[in-house]
């Protein structure tokens, strides 16, 4: 991934979950193996203080309350996600009704009010609610980012033909995160 340019901000997407669906094993397991990428994204962000915005599903509790949500997904499968993704004080935090982070919630208006010109777009699952909220971004003109090494889909093909899509269609630097390339 290129120089993350000021006026850009971090969407974090459904990581806290508690992965309790066919095939919520697997994504658990995958997620865990973006999760270092990931938590050095998220410190470059904080390092730059560059905004950080999760977006996740209510879970039916219909509340934006962090500590309900992380509540609600704690289990066995989960705790070092948690643990070490979770959001802090100064992270911003919405809830979404569907795929989209876009979709039914205040993003595109924190993102105006925060002047954001770039997204980098993390999390899970890759290939439907990431390649979603990319699609609204891009419909909203919005330039992106999607460090392949960041966002976790249950299926391999699915998120190899996910990242494709972003990368071609969606115009998306797909380049995986890492640090060292930052520095030039």
């Amino acid at each position: 991934m290129t120089r993350i340019p000021s006026k850009t901000a971090l969407i974090i997407i459904d990581i806290m979950n508690p992965f309790e669906f066919e095939h919520g094993r697997t994504l658990a397991e995958k997620t865990l193996q973006i999760l270092l990428p990931l938590q050095q994204l998220k410190a470059y962000f904080k390092q730059n203080r560059l905004p950080i915005i999760y977006v996740n599903d209510h879970f039916n509790l219909w509340q934006a309350n962090l500590e309900k949500i992380i509540q609600h997904c704690q289990n066995d499968l989960n705790q070092t996600i948690l643990h070490k993704l979770k959001p802090s004080e100064e992270d911003y935090f919405l809830i979404k009704p569907k795929h989209s982070a876009f979709f039914g919630t205040a993003l595109h208006t924190l993102l105006h009010q925060l002047k954001v010109e770039t997204l980098v777009l993390a999390g899970i699952a890759g290939n439907i609610c990431v390649l979603f909220s990319a699609v609204d971004a891009y419909m909203r003109e919005f330039k992106l980012k999607v460090p392949s090494n960041c966002i976790a889909s249950v299926d391999d093909q699915d998120q190899k033909y996910a990242l494709t899509m972003m990368k071609n269609v969606l115009k998306a630097d797909i380049s995986p995160y890492v640090t060292d390339n930052l520095k030039k």
